[in-house]
């Protein structure tokens, strides 16, 4: 694997009996950058997840994490120590309180960070009495956050990490991912909330029915992305514009809406070759990419 790739997968694949959750799947997460795993319900990024982790085995394909194989079990036992993990259901000690909770994890890691561990305690208005079976869900997720960040991770992943917390703590959260990033932690994390991973993430990985349909950074997505608007006197023909650059044409009476990855200039310059009488040319969000992608049929 590629020394910047801190998680990559070559054809990974998971099956259920003859359903496949994964298929063949290759993913790159560099190093050091906020990666964003988009997809619907049942798309495969939970089975991923517990591949990468070691939770389930692939059926075929390999993958590697921080540079040790995810199916050989004894590199797969090193390379956690190096990895924290905030899964959607935030499995805690219950019987713990919360001040116990961290006591006990502290003990396991010689890098412990007690200015991030105080820093968040605070933060976040944890209760260092209260027994975590006694917490609400967004305060088991900030508890479940402050000791996987606390441990100075080389790689945190976290499944939907914003569900349960109100809209103060989800500002705290991102603004926690982004610190850890910038402080060298590799984030990867698997949301519904498009909006989120459009503030922070660098790079947006989006799987479907088990495939990578998407990756593409932040950045090149808002320099390339357009969607182009083109107005016509006569219902166009939609054939005109099947070129390179366009990912997906829909047609309305006499316009035509064309989503373009690149080569927008010539897209259109095409349109008014052709008679285009009105021409809008604007800039795609990650929600809009998001919904192409996983509806074009394939």
């Amino acid at each position: 694997m590629s020394s910047a790739n801190v998680i990559e997968t070559q054809n990974l694949t998971k099956r259920f009996g003859n359903q496949e959750a994964v298929s063949g799947l290759n993913l790159r997460v560099e190093a050091q950058q906020i990666t964003g795993f988009l997809g619907r319900n049942g798309a495969g990024k939970s089975t991923t997840i517990k591949m990468l982790l070691g939770m389930v085995h692939p059926s075929a394909g390999a993958g590697f994490v921080l540079g040790r194989a995810i199916a050989e079990p004894g590199e797969n036992r090193a390379v956690r120590e190096r990895i924290a993990y905030v899964g959607e259901d935030k499995p805690l000690y219950d019987y713990m309180t919360v001040g116990q909770l961290i006591r006990f994890t502290r003990a396991f890691y010689k890098d412990w960070r007690t200015d991030v561990e105080h820093r968040l305690l605070a933060q976040y208005k944890l209760p260092v009495d209260r027994k975590i079976k006694a917490l609400s869900k967004g305060m088991r997720t900030k508890c479940a956050l402050l000791v996987a960040l606390a441990r100075r991770p080389e790689l945190l992943i976290l499944e939907e990490p914003s569900e349960g917390l109100d809209p103060v703590a989800v500002e705290e959260l991102l603004r926690s991912l982004i610190e850890a990033a910038a402080e060298g932690t590799t984030v990867f994390f698997s949301s519904h909330q498009i909006v989120e991973v459009e503030r922070i993430a660098d790079r947006v990985c989006i799987i479907d029915q088990g495939k990578l349909v998407a990756d593409i950074t932040l950045d090149e997505m808002r320099q390339a992305y357009r969607r182009i608007t083109l107005g016509f006197d006569t219902a166009p023909r939609e054939t005109e514009f099947r070129m390179r650059g366009v990912e997906s044409i829909r047609s309305s009476g006499r316009q035509l809406t064309l989503l373009a990855s690149h080569n927008s200039d010539a897209i259109v310059e095409l349109g008014r070759t052709l008679g285009a009488i009105s021409v809008e040319v604007a800039p795609v969000g990650l929600r809009e990419t998001f919904l192409h992608v996983v509806t074009e049929e394939r």
